[in-house]
Parts: structure tokens; C-alpha cells; sequence
């Protein structure tokens, strides 16, 4: 096992002491050696962290022992060096940006699809109602270039601003299905999700994202590796990271 731990987590909660909490959680990384972005906003909080096993994991459960945080899970990954350069906590108007302040997901999410029973549905080509599957990834153009679901559709978004446009534009190509937003760990797609269902689709998001997905099935239906916001550059579906060149 390599002996660097890499967590992504995230969380919509309601957080109205940033200013305050910012210092704290600077200090407590800091003193724990840990390295990596923690975003806080008024909406929730959103962490890439990577250091020493026991001391990201005692971060995250310090973090838990706050009410507001207790339901954060991470997703892990190992590499061989630190793949972050400092350790920075910034205050951020939203955790992820997409200018719609009606989207709240700590006040409702949007229903949400487990990997196996996603990978079920791919597997049979449908979903338990018998519904075809729309497979959305809701991720930034370059990204997707690293990989994506078998025939996911793909609206080239130079940012997540532009996702409510695109949806208006296409919504004709999603009425009447069923269909799975995805991202990177979860976040864009949860929006997404909500604001899809706002318009009257049947949307869900997968749960833990790509990710999430990797962690609990693997490749299957999917081609190629997700791109993650590090030095790394991009994760295989077995969360290793990868060894070739970059996509030109």
C-alpha cells in the first residue's frame, strides 16, 4: 500500500461562523501535517486532503465530533508522494459554484442511485422500471477528455455556471427517462440533480460520484480514468494514478 492517504469529502450543511472556523481548521491540518484545500461556504463545507493515514483519519473524526459535520463520509485513495504542495482553507461564496442561490441541497437532496444498482441497470440497459438510462456528466470539457461513462452525454461545459443553460437547451434529449447525473465525488452532480428535478426530469445523482463508483465497482462501463485536482492529474478506476500522458 502506498503510504500516502488521499480523502475527498464534502457536505451540505449550514456553516454561519466561516470567518472563525477557517483558523481552526488551518491549525488542526497544519499541526497534523496534512496538506490539501478545505472549501468552507455558507451552504457546506468541501476537503481534498492527503498526509499520514492515522492523521487524516483523526482530522475527519475530529471534524464528525462537530453536529453539523457528523455526516461526512470520504473516499479514499493511496499514492507515493504528498500531491499537494500547501496546505490552504479558503471561504467561498457557494463549495461549488453554479449561481443558483434556490439550489439548496442541505435543505433537500436530490434522490440518489448506489453504484452496484447503477452498474445493475447498465448491465441490463435500463432501469428497475424499465426505463432507459441517460448517463450525465455534468464535469468541465477537459475532464471528461480523461474519461466518462460508455455514452454518457457530454454538454462541453468550460464551467459549472453553464450547466443550467445546457440543461434548458437539451432538456428535450432527457424528458421521459431516467436519468444519472455524475461528477467527479458528488457535488456538481448533486446540484445538478436538483436543478434537473426543479425542471421536471427524473434525475438522480450517483451517489459518491466517479469516485465512489471506482471504490465500490470498479471499471465496468466506464472508459478511461477521472481527472482529480491534484498532482496527480487523474485516478484508473482501480484509484491508482495514472501513468500515461495526459490528454492533448
Amino acid at each position: 500500500m502506498e503510504p500516502v492517504l488521499n480523502i475527498a469529502a464534502y457536505l451540505f450543511t449550514p456553516i454561519t461562523d466561516r470567518e472563525q472556523l477557517r483558523p481552526v481548521l488551518r491549525e488542526r491540518a497544519e499541526a497534523a501535517g496534512l496538506k490539501g484545500t478545505v472549501l468552507l461556504a455558507e451552504e457546506g463545507i468541501n476537503l481534498f486532503l492527503a498526509g499520514e493515514a492515522p492523521a487524516v483519519r483523526r482530522f475527519v473524526d475530529e471534524l464528525r465530533e462537530d453536529p453539523r459535520f457528523a455526516a461526512l463520509t470520504t473516499k479514499e485513495s493511496w499514492s507515493a508522494e504528498q500531491p499537494f504542495r500547501k496546505m490552504l482553507v479558503k471561504l467561498k461564496r457557494e463549495i461549488i459554484r453554479m449561481d443558483h442561490p434556490t439550489i439548496r441541497p442541505a435543505d433537500e437532496r436530490a434522490p440518489a442511485v448506489a453504484p452496484s444498482t447503477l452498474k445493475r441497470w447498465l448491465d441490463q440497459g435500463h432501469d428497475d422500471e424499465g426505463r432507459d438510462i441517460v448517463m450525465l456528466d455534468t464535469r468541465n470539457a477537459f475532464e471528461v477528455e480523461y474519461g466518462t461513462f460508455e455514452g454518457a452525454l457530454d454538454w462541453r461545459l468550460a464551467r459549472f455556471t453553464h450547466f443550467p443553460d445546457a440543461a434548458s437547451a437539451h432538456r428535450d434529449a432527457l424528458e421521459g427517462k431516467t436519468v444519472v447525473s455524475f461528477c467527479t465525488g458528488g457535488i456538481r452532480c448533486e446540484k445538478a440533480a436538483i436543478h434537473l428535478r426543479d425542471e421536471g426530469i427524473d434525475a438522480l445523482q450517483l451517489d459518491g460520484g466517479i469516485l465512489g463508483y471506482f471504490e465500490h465497482v470498479g471499471r465496468d462501463h466506464y472508459d478511461g480514468e477521472c481527472f482529480v485536482f491534484d498532482e496527480r492529474e487523474a485516478l484508473a478506476p482501480d484509484l491508482t494514478p495514472r501513468t500515461g500522458v495526459a490528454p492533448s
